[in-house]
């Protein structure tokens, strides 16, 4: 015996007719054009993602620290390197969003991108040996050896204040140069 069907969604009456309607209404949308900023305001932005990745770091060496102490590891560890975590991803996620035309802030926006992301994978590594399914020997002495998130930690801050001092530099040169301009 011959089961009936339900037509197809591209079978039913009109749905041609609402396909092309919607087809045109989203067509004749134009997608902004982005805005480029000036210098400044790239640089701006990026040491704000910059400055917002240290308090973040603070957190994320202390949660990696946590989890290499002596002893059980208390849940407390597994939760703050779950949040440390999340936010250093969203931290990662807004810095490739933001729109670098300078080729110098395109490096540094690359290398931080490197860094952030050592840190979560140095986040995921210490929960990872904090909480192994399989402990053993081995396993707990390099989990004591654990002791925070180390030099590339040192090194995104040297790179946010390296940023810093370049752009305090060039916002002096540029009010010289306006005060010269002015005379």
């Amino acid at each position: 015996m011959p089961v009936a069907r339900a037509p197809a969604r591209s079978q039913l009456p009109g749905s041609g007719l609402w396909r092309r309607v919607l087809g045109q209404v989203v067509c004749r949308r134009r997608r902004p054009t982005p805005v480029l900023l000036e210098r400044p305001p790239q640089v701006g932005e990026l040491l704000e993602v910059l400055s917002d990745a240290m308090e973040v770091q603070q957190r994320a060496d202390g949660a990696v620290a946590a989890c290499g102490e002596p002893g059980p590891v208390c849940a407390q560890a597994a939760r703050d390197c779950g949040r440390v975590s999340s936010e250093l991803h969203r931290l990662h996620v807004r810095l490739w969003q933001l729109r670098l035309t300078e080729a110098d802030l395109a490096e540094i926006q690359a290398r931080a991108g490197r860094l952030l992301a050592y840190d979560q994978w140095m986040v995921r590594q210490s929960l990872n040996l904090a909480f192994t399914a399989h402990p053993d020997a081995r396993t707990e002495a390099a989990r004591l050896q654990i002791n925070g998130l180390g030099r590339p930690a040192d090194d995104l801050r040297r790179l946010r204040d390296a940023l810093r001092n370049q752009a305090a530099h060039e916002a002096s040169a540029d009010r010289r140069a306006r005060e010269a301009s002015r005379s």
